[in-house]
């Protein structure tokens, strides 16, 4: 009888001192105890209690930790969101300069609000008959110096009720490549009948329809017709956009009185506002002084390039 008390006191200090401390007490390995089984019942609850207590100790941080946590975190997600790759400018094989920075580009739509916007290059309405590379939203982008020339010409055809409709603007270097890509395939003239039909794709290259730099990469070239608010419809050129051939030239008489001076409406007033034409498309302008004549850009029209 002495004995079996003895061995349940060293327990039931044991207890005692958890309950008053309110810690728990690191127990070393199960104890053996014999005799009373309401002590080792009690010993093994106050070993799972103090367990708990100890792992809530542990997990818990106070609310002055979770504080600097979520700073902590505040602060690298802000550091992250400030953080943007500085633009480059590298050269390609053929010496031609290369540039990502759009730093100096508008948004057409911004810039000219009169403006109609029909992105054929978005669209699969256009000589390849696919969504050209890098056009990844329905955008325009120009240089600051042609959007603010173009603004004036918009200006002054409303005000004789016309609007200009645009079909292009900048334009990726990667589009360029795509048009360079399937120039070369021979197979793939799904768009002919409606773009190029007295041409043999493989004469596009060489008769320069298609080439490996083109001047929309700069940033100044915008290619257009006149919309009329009177009909409220595109006035009639006597051609369509990006019709390979000597019908699209400006100048080109085997078309109607009107249409040929539609043509020279829209070539006149471009020309008085800054721009210059290209004798082979009556849609294409130029702005004659362009800040960027050696360079060409290289990122994709979506409203990320763009702010």
């Amino acid at each position: 009888m002495h004995k079996d008390l003895l061995k349940i006191i060293p327990v039931s200090i044991v207890i005692a001192s958890v309950m008053l401390t309110g810690c728990a007490a690191p127990v070393s390995g199960p104890t053996t105890t014999t005799g009373a089984p309401a002590t080792e019942s009690t010993a093994a609850t106050t070993e799972e209690t103090s367990d708990t207590e100890t792992s809530a100790t542990t997990t818990t941080a106070s609310p002055t930790e979770e504080t600097e946590t979520t700073k902590a975190e505040e602060t690298i997600e802000t550091s992250s969101q400030e953080t943007t790759a500085a633009p480059t400018e590298t050269s390609a094989d053929d010496g031609i300069i290369l540039s990502d920075d759009s730093s100096d580009f508008v948004l057409l739509s911004e810039a000219v609000p009169d403006a109609i916007l029909e992105i054929r290059y978005y669209s699969t309405y256009n000589f390849v008959g696919d969504r050209i590379d890098g056009y990844e939203e329905p955008l325009a982008f120009l240089t600051k110096e042609s959007a603010a020339a173009l603004k004036e010409a918009s200006d002054e055809l409303v005000s004789r009720g016309y609007r200009l409709k645009i079909f292009d603007a900048y334009r990726p270097q990667k589009a360029v490549t795509h048009f360079m890509n399937w120039a070369l395939d021979p197979e793939d003239t799904r768009m002919k009948e409606y773009f190029y039909p007295e041409l043999d794709k493989d004469t596009l290259f060489p008769q320069g329809y298609i080439a490996e730099h083109s001047g929309h990469s700069r940033g100044s070239t915008v290619d257009l017709t006149l919309f009329d608010m009177t009909t409220e419809k595109e006035v009639d050129m006597g051609g369509t956009f990006d019709y390979f051939g000597e019908l699209s030239h400006p100048d080109y008489k085997k078309i109607t009185t009107e249409q040929y001076n539609n043509r020279m409406l829209l070539r006149d007033v471009m020309l008085k506002h800054g721009f210059k034409p290209l004798d082979e498309e009556w849609w294409h302008s130029t702005l004659e002084n362009e800040p960027f004549p050696d360079t060409y850009f290289t990122f994709p029209v979506n409203s990320d390039s763009v702010k």
